[in-house]
């Protein structure tokens, strides 16, 4: 019997393909990364990963000012601030994003494991993970990269983050882009400024970092902009990213 030959179209990028990229890209801007990324598709198929939070609209026009069809994706996990929501209407209208795909999670498994919508009070990890990580690992099947709004000066866990990434607790070998990795707080509100793009409506009530209304607290004076997520646990990742490592020879920093 002839053996059926298989194409195996999973992604595959491995820590050396980040180095050469972090390397290629060393005195890039941000600007010039992307547009290479996208015109000359160097990641493969990509997609766009966005919360629509305090600093969303920054990575999302750039990304629009090169390609307003790339897909974004924004994780509607049923327990959004209603400003939130308001907001990433407003933005997909206003860059005119051809491409927004609105994941939630699936109703059954809420229906079995929270029921009650209390599961982040107790158990902020299973949360996230029916919310948000389930759901964006299905809507990412067949698609080889993702673009991420890090920033390495939001937190002391993202302080090593690179522009370019493979993350090693994800079996697929998909890359992760981070274009905004070195910019600071100061350079997003000058491009905020300069382009006019609107703020998200809670940063003026002092949400620095914005996701679920649950486990989202205002953020006090001198504390990292993501210490109001998931206050009172030890935890600063939903669970769609791993920290970056300060040691980790394969994740270099430019």
């Amino acid at each position: 019997m002839r053996k059926i030959d298989r194409v195996d179209v999973a992604p595959c990028f491995t820590a050396a393909d980040a180095i050469r990229l972090n390397t290629r890209f060393r005195d890039a801007t941000t600007q010039e990364v992307l547009q290479a990324v996208l015109r000359e598709h160097l990641l493969g198929e990509i997609a766009l990963v966005s919360s629509f939070g305090a600093e969303a609209a920054t990575l999302l026009h750039l990304v629009a000012s090169v390609d307003a069809s790339v897909p974004v994706l924004f994780l509607d996990t049923g327990r959004h601030f209603p400003e939130t929501l308001a907001y990433r209407d407003e933005l997909a209208a206003r860059l005119r994003l051809r491409d927004l795909r609105n994941l939630q999670p699936d109703p059954q498994v809420i229906a079995a494991r929270d029921a009650t919508e209390l599961r982040w009070s107790f158990d902020p990890d299973g949360c996230c993970e029916i919310r948000k990580v389930v759901p964006l690992a299905s809507a990412l099947v067949g698609f080889d990269a993702t673009i991420t709004g890090r920033k390495s000066f939001q937190a002391s866990t993202r302080n090593a983050l690179a522009r370019f990434e493979v993350d090693p607790s994800d079996d697929t070998g998909r890359m992760k882009f981070n274009p905004l990795a070195d910019w600071t707080k100061a350079e997003l509100d000058a491009y905020f400024a300069r382009h006019n793009l609107p703020q998200h409506p809670l940063v003026e009530q002092g949400y620095a970092s914005i996701g679920c209304a649950p486990c989202t607290s205002i953020v006090k004076p001198g504390e990292d902009p993501r210490a109001g997520r998931w206050r009172g646990w030890n935890k600063t990742e939903c669970g769609i990213h791993t920290p970056a490592k300060d040691d980790d020879p394969d994740q270099p920093v430019f």
